[in-house]
């Protein structure tokens, strides 16, 4: 069995949250509605009726959930600040409860041993600045610009690792394009919107932690997928090319001063002609210290003509035969070291952190005990081929678990179980899962 030893004293080990997930207290304390809140009062959009009101409630608990950090035997503790929680209007008015709760949970981290890495933007936008329009609209940036800026004032101090935002391709994709996500947003225009939006804020709030914080260690990330085509036939291979435009190339070759990468998909450079901007690359780059990748699962992608625009189609790891989790997203190693390599490979990417990995099972409770053996298998696996890639030579500085405990999973709302820790959503109960405790052997505490 692998040991963390075998990765280097100086690698970090962590694992990660969000606001939106874990937090509750939704309407109290100052804060203002998100999109979340708001999306998940429409009818048929979350599983079951679920919504994160309570959540975890993470904002009463969080000294007993940091504590649980510690017990597991993790160094790093990534959470996100809800950005409707410090400004919750979207503009003007700080909320002075909001600062406060997150200067607590911060040296609460501080006190225990746990360094923080801070999420500034995870997927929960005030409802007041969707209203205007949201991500499609470019009064967006300078909204998001003042959101960074208070929060590097106040915590920058404290704090020196910062992520700017959480998958931003998952965000503007499911809602803005598809509509299965807040805000449920539909359509190719409002996509395209989105994304140059967000890609503006990824570096410009690099930019404003780099002014405001000293020896600031800045990052942001991605979700990634190897897109695997179907056959070798040229309708999958250029189906399968054009995915991987999409979810693997759309915002870090900007950032790299690469810009949009059009030429290898010719539906960009047509809504390009109505945005010149996205010509400029200058504003849209900058330097991050590392890039975090987040990696659940390949896609194998066959041509559909029936398919708007994309013209593809993901086949399912069932429909294949393939071992896959309870989302039915395939797992597969070899994959993971896979998209690994292909973001490594781009010169300008210093370092990399996995800041996501992790899998959903039908976890059981049996006489308190929850054995997740299934999970257990899926980090084995996971971590044996992150230590393969590292020892390529690749520059792979830490990994961070998704995620601490079961938590309000989105569009799946309590259904999807992630957790090291089982959530019991009617009695806030925590308990470790037999998943947490082989984290707690594997990390040597």
């Amino acid at each position: 069995m692998i040991k963390a030893s075998q990765f280097g004293n100086d690698f970090l080990w962590g694992v990660a949250t969000a606001a939106a997930q874990i937090e509750g207290a939704a309407d109290t304390y100052g804060k203002g509605p998100s999109i979340w809140d708001t999306f998940s009062k429409k009818s048929g959009k979350i599983k079951k009726g679920h919504h994160p009101a309570v959540a975890c409630d993470f904002y009463h608990r969080y000294k007993e959930d940091i504590a649980l950090i510690k017990t597991l035997g993790f160094s790093v503790f990534r959470f996100s600040i809800s950005w409707a929680r410090i400004v919750p209007s979207g503009h003007g008015h700080v909320n002075e409860e909001g600062i406060r709760f997150y200067h607590q949970v911060i040296d609460e981290c501080l006190k225990q041993g746990i360094t923080p890495y801070i999420t500034l933007y995870h997927w929960d936008l005030p409802q007041a600045l969707q209203d205007e329009g949201g991500w499609t609209a470019y009064s967006i940036n300078g909204a998001f610009n003042h959101f960074v800026t208070v929060c590097a004032k106040e915590y920058g101090d404290k704090v020196k690792n910062w992520i700017v935002m959480n998958e931003p391709f998952g965000f503007t994709s499911l809602g803005y394009m598809l509509g299965i996500h807040a805000p449920g947003e539909t359509g190719l225009t409002n996509f395209f919107s989105a994304v140059h939006h967000a890609a503006l804020a990824q570096a410009d709030g690099g930019r404003i932690l780099r002014a405001e914080i000293k020896q600031a260690y800045i990052g942001t990330t991605y979700s990634c997928s190897e897109i695997i085509p179907f056959t070798q036939n040229e309708a999958d291979l250029q189906a399968a090319k054009r995915v991987d435009c999409l979810m693997n190339r759309l915002f870090i070759e900007p950032v790299l001063g690469m810009g949009y990468p059009m030429a290898d998909w010719d539906v960009m450079e047509k809504f390009s002609i109505n945005h010149s901007t996205w010509r400029h690359t200058e504003r849209l780059a900058f330097d991050f210290d590392f890039i975090g990748l987040q990696n659940y699962f390949p896609l194998t992608i066959k041509y559909n003509a029936f398919i708007p625009v994309l013209q593809a189609w993901e086949v399912k790891a069932k429909s294949r035969k393939k071992p896959h989790t309870a989302m039915g997203w395939e797992i597969n190693g070899d994959s993971f070291q896979n998209i690994i390599r292909q973001f490594a490979a781009y010169p300008k990417i210093k370092n990399i952190i996995i800041t996501e990995n992790g899998a959903a099972f039908h976890d059981k409770v049996v006489n308190g005990v929850i054995d997740d053996a299934e999970r257990i298998a899926y980090f084995k696996l996971y971590l044996e081929t992150l230590l393969k890639a590292k020892e390529e030579g690749i520059n792979i500085t830490g990994y961070m678990a998704w995620t601490l405990m079961d938590n309000f999973e989105w569009a799946e709302g309590y259904n999807a179980r992630f957790g090291l820790v089982h959530t019991d959503f009617k009695t806030q109960e925590r308990t470790i899962k037999n998943s947490g405790y082989w984290f707690q052997d594997f990390l040597g505490r």
